[in-house]
């Protein structure tokens, strides 16, 4: 039997396709191994968000051949879809696809075994108007399933390179997205996340649905315990957006709503289409009427231009919204952005001493919000035995806040009340409620 193994770079959209092309190598008969293993194919999913992502890229190709140097290596996504001339160019590459085309993956291979010729499928990203379909229908071991419902981005913020690896926003179709979640929930798992590159324009270019109606839809699907949203833009949340939520009880109290700096000036030099004012007023409005609601966020520290004024002004914005978790990234200049030719860029060392500070910050804002849930009985989905502490298990809450708890009984996949009782290593410790 053959076999594959894949490497995945970067965002929980690249970990979904990933899925769904190893399902792709499953119905043909491939047998999965992981990616250190000897295998006679191997698949990097690789990430152009930032330097580092491209660097992780080339490494990964080189050690898949390393381990077997008969092996075809296939190399697809962001970074081959923005610098296809650069992966080509390494020796050890057979395929590369882009962000599109993806399904015809095992035919390629096969035809390389024909052939021995390498081959290079990437589209102009540009011209894409469908969306592609990549399913999923199994996940082992899992009680969470993330799912894909839209793809691209017309927001071409002035730092990112996403808009040019994904290409314009397209919507998968609800039918898609509504068989899916079926079958996801006919197998057993109890909570869905909706993700994709720029969910909030979910619909823009379908007739008669967007996002909410969406939600609604997805909500009517019995078995089905919760439903998540990955990242959305603060210009979503008005009052319709907050009527729907409260009155969808499966949607978790949590939402990661993209900040990236808290100050208007840096706001505007990165395109971003807010202000400070009109974030504070979504997150006010969203815990005026939503129950024990969390917040999280990215912060992006060294932005050109960004002066020590401007930083602590998004310093003193992330400690006023006090949230539950903050992702911290040092700004990283991706050639073909606008802001890759902006004058004052930030020195190497004054980023890593902003980062600092900021983490620092985030983990003083975290430690307090856990502290918050001490004595608080909560609906956890336990997901996983902790691995080096045997009948320890560990899950989530409804606002996205892990919780271990200590059971005599294998509780994964279950949703069970408990009362939190301490915190420790950015865990909540808890009791099962009897």
């Amino acid at each position: 039997m053959a076999t594959a193994a894949f490497y995945t770079l970067g965002c929980k959209v690249n970990q979904y396709e990933t899925e769904a092309l190893i399902e792709l190598f499953k119905n043909k008969g491939y047998e999965i191994v992981t990616f250190g293993e000897y295998a006679d194919v191997y698949v990097i999913n690789t990430c152009t968000v930032t330097n580092l992502g491209d660097r992780k890229s080339r490494q990964m190709i080189r050690k898949a051949k390393k381990i077997n140097p008969s092996s075809i290596v296939a190399v697809v996504g962001c970074y081959v879809q923005v610098a296809p001339e650069k992966v080509e160019s390494i020796d050890e590459v057979n395929i590369i696809i882009g962000t599109d085309e993806r399904h015809r993956i095992v035919d390629l291979i096969e035809q390389y075994k024909k052939e021995q010729n390498n081959i290079s499928l990437v589209k102009d990203i540009m011209k894409v108007k469908e969306f592609e379909e990549l399913s999923i229908t199994e996940l082992e071991g899992r009680t969470r399933a993330y799912l894909k419902i839209q793809e691209g981005c017309n927001q071409y913020c002035s730092y990112c390179i996403i808009p040019y690896a994904r290409g314009p926003v397209r919507s998968r179709k609800a039918k898609n997205i509504m068989n899916e979640v079926i079958k996801l929930v006919d197998n057993g798992f109890k909570e869905i996340v909706l993700t994709g590159i720029h969910v909030a324009s979910y619909g823009k270019d379908l007739e008669d649905i967007n996002l909410l109606k969406l939600l609604e839809m997805v909500h009517t699907i019995k078995g089905l315990e919760r439903i998540r949203l990955s990242s959305i833009e603060p210009s979503i949340v008005n009052h319709e957006f907050v009527d729907t939520i409260k009155s969808l009880d499966k949607i978790c109290p949590h939402f990661h709503l993209s900040l990236q700096s808290g100050c208007d000036e840096t706001l505007r030099r990165m395109n971003r289409r807010y202000t400070t004012k009109d974030y504070k007023e979504a997150v006010e409005l969203l815990r005026a009427n939503i129950k024990d609601i969390a917040f999280t966020t990215d912060i992006i520290v060294g932005f050109p231009g960004e002066s020590e004024e401007e930083f602590n002004k998004s310093y003193q914005f992330v400690e006023e919204i006090a949230f539950s978790q903050i992702h911290v990234f040092k700004y990283s200049p991706r050639n073909g952005t606008p802001a890759a030719k902006m004058k004052s860029q930030i020195a190497p060392e004054i980023k890593e001493e902003r980062s600092r500070k900021m983490i620092q910050l985030a983990n003083v804002l975290q430690n307090k919000f856990l502290n918050q849930q001490i004595g608080k009985t909560i609906e956890v989905l336990f997901e996983d035995e902790l691995e080096n502490n045997k009948g320890f298990y560990e899950g989530h809450t409804p606002n996205y806040l892990k919780v271990e708890v200590f059971s005599k009984e294998d509780i994964r996949n279950k949703i069970l009340p408990v009362t939190i009782e301490a915190v420790k290593n950015n865990s909540l410790i808890a009791n099962i409620k009897n």
